[in-house]
């Protein structure tokens, strides 16, 4: 798996969950389709006047969520920023011929005046497979986006009983000194750092 393999992923959902924050720091989320999608920068139009429009160019942060088919999770999570004015043009146009429906929704020349595409150039991708045992997880960039450590590792102050090992649904934790998970089969669901009896396990990130 790598980051194109994950944009192309979501191209293949379509229709995908777009979620900012707004002015009052509450979430707000809303689903997406009017999408085009280059090798390593993905393109989206919405309306001037939408309260998503205003979220997007006050604070620009958003997360993207697709969920394929074969319990495939991918988040992509960048900022957002306006394409120049000399391309809007260009990515309106590119966008409606590959989504005929918004011709409906937007016919003519309206959907120049109440539109705007922005893009994405720099984001983290991560992915999750709940469809396979054990899972599996990885995080990917796109442009100059950076990874942020998530989940749980364990300290040297580890004293090698196992218990954490003993409570892991997915059996990812390997013995050793200290012991280690398989971050790429973690659940992040906590149970090691829970049954620590000696806190030895801690949050990354």
């Amino acid at each position: 798996m790598d980051a194109k393999t994950c944009l192309q992923k979501l191209q293949y959902v379509g229709v995908l969950a777009f979620a900012t924050v707004d002015k009052n720091g509450g979430p707000q989320i809303r689903n997406i389709s009017a999408i085009h999608y280059e090798p390593e920068t993905m393109y989206f139009f919405t309306a001037k006047g939408k309260d998503f429009c205003r979220q997007l160019l006050s604070d620009g942060r958003v997360q993207i969520l697709g969920y394929t088919k074969y319990k495939e999770m991918i988040r992509l999570s960048a900022k957002a920023r306006p394409v120049s004015e000399v391309e809007q043009g260009k990515w309106i146009d590119a966008i409606f011929a590959e989504q005929p429906y918004l011709s409906n929704v937007y016919p003519g020349d309206t959907r120049k005046l109440a539109g705007i595409v922005f893009e994405i150039v720099d984001a983290e991708i991560e992915y999750f497979n709940l469809g396979v045992n054990p899972i599996f997880r990885e995080s990917y960039t796109v442009g100059k986006g950076t990874v942020t450590g998530k989940g749980y590792q364990i300290t040297d102050i580890c004293i090698g009983c196992g218990t954490c090992a003993e409570h892991c649904p997915q059996r990812c934790i390997e013995a050793g000194t200290p012991y280690q998970i398989q971050q790429e089969h973690c659940l992040h669901c906590g149970n090691c750092h829970t049954v620590c009896p000696v806190q030895a396990v801690e949050k990354r990130g």
